[in-house]
């Protein structure tokens, strides 16, 4: 461990979240007895004091916080709902600095690279802030820079961090249970990727493209020339924040139309382009004047690939449907269960989550809420459900929050069974191109030609009684090196069993080698016996021992 005053004062800061939250919060990890209900009286005082803890702790914890307001497989609802209100606004940096980055960055001066730029920002977050300004040729943007040193100081927070997950993890069960480190691993990732804001960059020019059909929606895009990997220049988008929209509010044309609008473009992204902005929450959504819905902040972003797409596809429906054997048996294909996995227990749960979302009432249903506690299921019985399935809970949880805030009465479950042909033709147009038609072409081809001789050597096989089918079971190693245990033990039962009798038969032979006053060949025999019985009775315990402990580790 390092030992220099920052790290010092990291572990004593984490130590002491930890033990304060340790009961309540990773509550489907942890065994149910002495544990705090997170949903009343001190669990909900502390549900509500963790953001701003975490806010003290500054831009390292308050991105984690963010991240961890999708993992329902991690914490309670409760404490994701607090966590997904996190605010992103901490104290600016002062102007000195940011035209020190920019110049520094852009090879310019400020007063050369733009025609004017305001002093004071129009935001300041954990990892930068952003100002408006205009380009030599009178085009509006807006600038946002990268915090000074904040890759420093997040490096230096994520070493403290993987420390504590290390020592979590040797000598805490609960270290042990969540994997910390794995966790650690994902969210650094996540943030090396939004402190690189040319990534951003390039995620706004693709999310564009892919929603060129919306009309109604728009993204800004980046000024390439004035973008580098601290400083992201883009198109200024003038509007109000979502949330902040009067009910009164006249928009050009029909809510209903433009939260649907949005709704299946988000299920665009997610389905089938395979790229979908997953921080879609109300302070990243405006309404323009002229009533289209910006996007904006695509620093995090979801990726999902063929195969997941068409799962995640068919686990909506189902749930949507109230199929609820269907979205079990979709979630358990599309996660990696543990030894100690309750198929049977998860099944039940899904069963009674499903059932209760279609007897919800339309204001109580949110299809988001649902799909972050089938992860939250999945880790109470023993299930790893992928990343992606969590994005995408709390992507259409906050989808639900901002299409009600345009029509209270807006149906995510209709919206997802009426678009789904729509989408199926999509993720069917958009895999007939012709790279793969051509691949598959060449593949068909080279089957065709091997099949006559194939067919003839099958056949050759079977007239000649040569035929051989081998099969390879799944666990084969396992299952042979458990019987070589069980032989194993039976041979040397037998084989102490036959010195056992045998001593007692050598003790009615007389001899002049005696111990302990009796026959000493048979004495031998009893002893070797009774040496050998203890260490297989030892060997048995120690096994038991160890499965025993083994049942009890990580459920992933």
């Amino acid at each position: 461990m390092k030992f220099s005053p920052h790290y010092l004062k990291r572990y004593k800061d984490l130590m002491v979240l930890f033990f304060k939250y340790r009961q309540p919060g990773i509550a489907s990890k942890f065994p149910q007895t002495d544990m705090v209900d997170p949903s009343v009286g001190n669990g909900a005082r502390q549900a509500e004091e963790l953001p701003k803890d975490l806010e003290r702790l500054g831009p390292t914890f308050v991105k984690l916080g963010q991240l961890l307001s999708s993992r329902a497989d991690l914490l309670p609802a409760p404490y994701l709902k607090h966590l997904a209100r996190l605010q992103d606004r901490v104290t600016p940096f002062p102007y000195e600095q940011v035209q020190q980055i920019v110049e520094t960055e852009l090879g310019l001066p400020i007063n050369t690279a733009f025609a004017l730029f305001e002093r004071e920002p129009l935001a300041a977050a954990s990892l930068g802030q952003v100002h408006r300004a205009v380009l030599p040729d009178g085009h509006p943007v807006v600038v946002k820079v990268q915090r000074p040193n904040i890759t420093k100081q997040i490096a230096e927070d994520f070493a403290a961090l993987e420390e504590i997950a290390r020592f979590l993890r040797r000598y805490t069960q609960m270290g042990q249970r969540v994997e910390l480190e794995k966790v650690l691993e994902e969210f650094e990732h996540t943030l090396a990727h939004e402190l690189d804001y040319r990534r951003e960059a390039a995620n706004m020019v693709t999310l564009a493209r892919n929603l060129a059909k919306f009309k109604r929606l728009i993204v800004p895009l980046p000024i390439e020339d004035y973008t580098t990997p601290k400083v992201l220049t883009m198109d200024y988008i003038e509007g109000t924040k979502i949330t902040e929209l009067p009910p009164e509010a006249q928009l050009d044309g029909d809510r209903r139309a433009l939260a649907e609008e949005l709704f299946q473009a988000y299920l665009q992204q997610i389905l089938v382009n395979g790229l979908f902005h997953a921080d879609p929450h109300p302070g990243n959504i405006l309404v323009t004047p002229d009533s289209r819905i910006a996007l904006l902040d695509l620093g995090m972003v979801g990726h999902t690939t063929p195969a997941m797409q068409e799962n995640l596809l068919k686990l909506l429906l189902a749930i949507s449907e109230g199929e609820s054997e269907q979205a079990a048996d979709i979630a358990i294909r599309i996660s990696s269960p543990s030894l100690d996995f309750d198929e049977q227990d998860f099944h039940h749960k899904i069963g009674q989550l499903v059932a209760e979302a279609c007897n919800a009432t339309l204001n109580e249903m949110q299809v988001g809420t649902v799909v972050l506690s089938v992860g939250r299921i999945a880790a109470e019985t023993g299930l790893r459900v992928p990343t992606e399935l969590s994005l995408l809970g709390k992507t259409l949880l906050q989808l639900d929050q901002i299409g009600r805030a345009l029509q209270p009465d807006f149906d995510p479950n209709e919206s997802i069974r009426r678009n789904a042909s729509q989408i199926l033709n999509q993720r069917l147009k958009s895999s007939i191109t012709e790279g793969k038609a051509f691949s598959t072409l060449l593949e068909a081809k080279q089957f065709l030609g091997a099949l006559p001789s194939r067919l003839n050597k099958i056949l050759d096989s079977i007239g000649n009684a040569e035929l051989n089918v081998n099969v390879k079971p799944s666990e084969t190693e396992f299952l042979v090196d458990s019987a070589r245990k069980v032989a194993n033990r039976i041979t040397t039962g037998l084989v102490l069993a036959a010195l056992i009798v045998g001593a007692a038969l050598l003790m009615r032979v007389p001899t002049s080698f005696q111990l302990f006053g009796y026959p000493g060949l048979a004495m031998i025999c009893f002893l070797a016996a009774a040496v050998g019985g203890l260490w297989l009775v030892l060997s048995i315990v120690w096994q038991d021992f160890k499965s025993k402990r083994k049942s009890q580790s990580p459920r992933y």
